[in-house]
């Protein structure tokens, strides 16, 4: 059997194929097809033989565009009557606080799409309206009218009981519409982010469907997987009718491959940073990635669990520009795959973070992807000589005013890659020193050293995978279920009882785990409580635990500076994750060779570095052995990749082939 993940971004398209008979595994990459990105997947399965015998791991951007983009299904919400204004008016928070003309996120849905229903259930699950179906077989006919093609339903306490909601969804779903019950995918509390969630996943879940559909017909694929927001898998049909739970599956597959290839290598605590051509997307790992529930994606909350992600709209296809007020701006615009950079030769005429670091002398001048995408250099220094003549920029001695903007673009977007990190790390808590960066994207290797340094991070691994670390993470996921049940217990409750109200999530998980053909078969179970101290709007997630208790001050020190043992406390959701666990692809390890790195050495060329142009050495990083050191300053070129490190970085090769990269200051 053949595994393949596939990774979708918004440059370059990823494939990993793991081959169970003979061991291998292989990677490569092709320009992404933005306007039909099908298009590229096909073109990649086409290369790859037995695919009958294969079976796929896709991480989807799709449903993530879909919602960006606004070209997601036409879809209606019923709610309970009463609540027909609830995404409108949504929690009124500002999110920046002195801003004098807030733009709050544009619904998915309009208000003239969105009907009441007569019915209404109080807060303890007691029906104080009966459900009006007359009136949901009367709005039918208005659905048809209005050409909807996806409705969400999503009533008040629906949580506590779920029966309105059921008959309503049966009746819809019989008269032809996709529907999303919002008691099946966010059975929690919290009206308006249960509802958002539940009106965006039949937002996107058609377009992801058809998506789906077509690949599996053209591609004739006999096992299809499909990576969730959460860092596991799921089955293609479950992800065609809850597509929400794909939205930020790239960037979390990113992620659990970090963490694979780190842990191999002895290392649990990590920050991932994955450098692309579009974003940059970092992660903290203190042995387990972190988990949210509390998620946004474009301005819209999504009540779903997705791994603790913060993206940043810098990557090696940021454009670079000129502000208003005479300033170098870098992104968050991006060339992406089409045009692209400058120095793709594609047409694009706007300098971007790539363009720059090919002024700097920082990506080989024979191509990338092992030469066989040429780079048009020439193009790239009449773009930058245009900007640099729009800014009035310092030049450092010795460098020209191509190199001094170039040397500025990097220094700018490092410096927003740079505030992303300290968002996940010291603004909660935890001491960059601490941890080991993992560098992965193809953009990543050149700028990791500098941020690094930048956070006194003392240790960098680069993966020999590591340009499509995402789509190898894919091949690592386990598949996993989640599960939640709003309780809202005092801290006097018995354990006992909470064991009881867990049990039928951790039995729902066993079944559907066992019922569905899917990679793996040893089931492990995880049960969290979210509690908060009583008054408070918001919780932490701590393991359930006799001990809950103890745990859950820890954390909100370790979150906040501060706890309160002997304030009261209310237990508000059990949640429950199940996983079906699945052998990930064994990775080679190499014993330390007779070669050393003067024999990987490949040229001396002319690179700036801080304000001065140096002759620096290029090193083919395929033939770096297990043991093989490397001084800096010096550039490590991979097939896909290419890593440079600062004049105080020394980079060892592990036995994995992966480089350590101890940060100098």
């Amino acid at each position: 059997m053949k595994r393949i993940g596939i990774d979708i971004g918004g440059t370059f398209t990823d494939f990993v194929v793991a081959d169970d008979l003979d061991g291998s595994v292989t990677s490569f990459k092709r320009l992404s097809s933005p306007s039909a990105p099908e298009r590229t997947v096909l073109e990649g399965l086409r290369t790859i033989h037995d695919l009958e015998s294969s079976l796929v791991v896709h991480g989807s951007t799709v449903a993530t565009n879909a919602l960006l983009e606004r070209n997601g299904a036409t879809t209606a919400l019923l709610t309970t009557k009463g609540f027909r204004d609830l995404l409108q008016i949504g929690r009124q928070s500002r999110e920046r606080l002195y801003d004098l003309s807030p733009q709050p996120p544009v619904p998915l849905v309009p208000p003239e799409r969105c009907f009441e229903v007569t019915e209404r259930v109080d807060h303890r699950g007691k029906v104080l309206i009966p459900l009006n179906m007359d009136e949901v077989r009367d709005l039918i006919p208005l659905l048809r009218e209005n050409q909807i093609e996806s409705v969400a339903v999503s009533f008040l306490f629906s949580f506590l009981l779920p029966e309105h909601e059921q008959k309503v969804a049966a009746c819809l779903r019989d008269s032809g519409f996709f529907v999303t019950a919002s008691h099946e995918l966010v059975p929690e509390f919290r009206e308006y982010e249960r509802t958002s969630t539940t009106t965006l996943n039949s937002y996107v879940s058609p377009v992801l469907d058809r998506y789906l559909a077509k690949l599996e017909r053209d591609a004739g694929l006999p096992a299809f997987h499909i990576l969730q927001s959460n860092g596991g898998r799921l089955s293609v049909l479950q992800a065609r009718g809850q597509g929400v739970r794909s939205i930020l599956s790239g960037p979390a597959g990113g992620v659990v491959g970090a963490r694979y290839v780190a842990r191999l290598a002895g290392y649990e605590n990590l920050i991932t940073f994955d450098m692309g051509g579009t974003s940059t997307d970092v992660s903290l790992v203190n042995g387990h990635p972190q988990v949210t529930h509390e998620a946004k994606v474009d301005g819209l909350p999504i009540r779903i669990p997705v791994l603790d992600i913060h993206s940043v709209g810098s990557g090696g296809g940021s454009i670079a520009h000129r502000d208003a007020g005479g300033g170098l701006r870098v992104g968050p615009r991006s060339a992406g795959a089409d045009p692209g950079p400058v120095c793709y030769g594609r047409g694009g005429r706007a300098v971007t973070v790539t363009d720059a670091n090919v002024m700097l002398g920082r990506l080989p001048d024979g191509g990338l992807l092992n030469g066989t995408m040429k780079l048009a250099c020439d193009a790239s220094v009449k773009c930058m000589d245009k900007l640099a003549n729009e800014l009035v920029l310092p030049l450092p001695m010795g460098l020209s005013p191509r190199q001094a903007l170039a040397l500025g673009i990097v220094q700018v977007v490092n410096a927003h890659m740079e505030r992303a990190i300290r968002v996940i790390s010291v603004e909660r808590g935890y001491d960059p020193r601490d941890y080991t960066l993992v560098s992965f994207g193809g953009a990543g290797g050149l700028h990791a050293c500098d941020l690094a340094r930048q956070l006194a991070i003392p240790r960098i691994l680069v993966a020999p995978q590591a340009s499509t670390l995402s789509a190898l993470g894919m091949l690592t996921a386990d598949v996993q279920r989640d599960y939640v049940q709003t309780i809202m217990l005092s801290e006097d409750i018995a354990y006992d009882l909470l064991e009881d109200c867990s049990r039928p999530l951790v039995e729902q998980g066993m079944e559907d785990l066992s019922s569905q053909d899917l990679e793996g078969r040893q089931i492990e179970i995880i049960r969290e409580l979210d509690i908060r101290y009583l008054g408070q709007s918001f919780e932490l997630s701590v393991p359930l635990t006799r001990d809950f208790r103890t745990q859950f001050d820890r954390l909100h020190h370790a979150r906040y500076g501060v706890s309160h043992p002997d304030d009261r406390i209310e237990l508000v959701n059990i949640r429950v994750r199940a996983f079906s666990l699945v052998q990930p692809p064994v990775l080679p390890s190499f014993p330390v060779g007779s070669s050393k790195a003067d024999d990987a050495l490949w040229c001396e060329r002319p690179v700036v570095l801080q304000g001065t142009v140096e002759m620096i050495p290029h090193y083919h990083g395929v033939l770096l052995n297990t043991g093989c050191q490397i001084q800096g300053p010096a550039l490590i070129v991979q097939e896909d990749t290419t890593i440079y490190l600062g004049s105080t970085d020394v980079a060892t090769v592990d036995g994995y082939r992966n480089l350590i990269i101890h940060v100098g200051t």
